[in-house]
């Protein structure tokens, strides 16, 4: 009898321990990876700070930080996103050259597995070419780029940070575009999900070549400035070939001026979870600056 009730207690202590071993325990162990530039008083990018300069704040509870690389050359993963509307005709051919001498720029510097990928927009999105390592591939590409019809800015930026997201290394979505959105099947905040999704930085570039407001999307240009600012990029407003250069070189230098710093997120509130988590970067001096996405959404 003894052993019968020995047996039986062992029989339920094994099932339950087969139970608890199906049962999965949910612990939010994801590393959020934040990319960071840091400016002086002047706008000059500073690239020398040590981890101890920094604070990170999660839904306001302070983290630590885990992961410090200053100066990151982790890979780049660079779509860039040509918008070829009806409206852009007249200036794709120099938005073309520039962006040509952007990528062999980018390719004869960088590290051996940055890759660049080309997306259009016009009624419709499509992936040129996927990412690779030749930028010759891209720059053909490019030349072969005519315009014509609406603009689905917001649909090209769901797509191509969808294809971003699970790359490895550092994810940035450079926009060439006059700023309208006008057949997306997505809205603003799909495709500010989207890129926080992908931890993208937004670079747009707006074609600027009328400086007055008469003619102009202010309202799309609002939009990219909002897109990039919440991703931790940078807008651009160029006119001509040599202010598009200028924003290229920009962005060039800020993405070999970064500093990568990751946290494993604790002690949020309890309204933090399965929301919106705001991030902040602090700084231990006053008189620099830092720059980073505003947040990111728990998966």
């Amino acid at each position: 009898m003894g052993g019968g009730r020995l047996g039986r207690i062992l029989a339920l202590s094994l099932a339950a321990a087969l139970l608890a071993q199906e049962t999965p325990i949910r612990v939010d162990v994801r590393l959020v990876r934040l990319l960071v530039n840091v400016k002086d008083q002047n706008g000059g990018l500073v690239g020398s700070l040590t981890q101890d300069a920094f604070a990170i704040r999660d839904s306001g509870a302070p983290q630590t930080i885990s992961v410090f690389e200053r100066t990151t050359s982790q890979p780049l993963s660079i779509s860039l996103l040509v918008d070829t509307s009806g409206s852009t005709a007249k200036d794709l051919k120099f938005e073309i050259a520039a962006a040509a001498r952007f990528l062999k720029a980018i390719t004869r510097e960088g590290h051996p597995e940055d890759a660049l990928a080309l997306y259009t927009f016009n009624h419709d999105t499509a992936l040129v070419s996927n990412f690779t390592r030749n930028p010759s591939r891209i720059t053909r590409a490019l030349q072969a780029l005519t315009a014509e019809a609406g603009t689905s800015l917001y649909d090209a930026l769901v797509l191509s940070s969808e294809r971003t997201q699970d790359r490895d290394g550092r994810h940035v979505l450079i926009v060439i575009s006059d700023g309208g959105d006008t057949t997306s099947r997505y809205d603003y905040h799909a495709a500010l999900k989207s890129l926080h999704r992908a931890d993208g930085i937004l670079y747009p570039i707006v074609i600027q070549p009328i400086t007055n407001d008469a003619g102009r999307n202010i309202g799309g240009e609002n939009a990219l400035i909002q897109l990039a600012a919440s991703t931790g990029g940078k807008t651009f407003f160029a006119s001509d070939g040599p202010a598009l250069d200028d924003a290229f070189s920009t962005i060039l230098r800020d993405l070999r001026t970064q500093y990568l710093i990751g946290y494993y997120p604790r002690n949020l509130p309890a309204a933090a979870r399965g929301a919106f988590r705001k991030v902040e970067v602090l700084l231990n001096d006053p008189k620099l600056r830092a720059s980073t996405r505003g947040g990111y959404y728990e998966e």
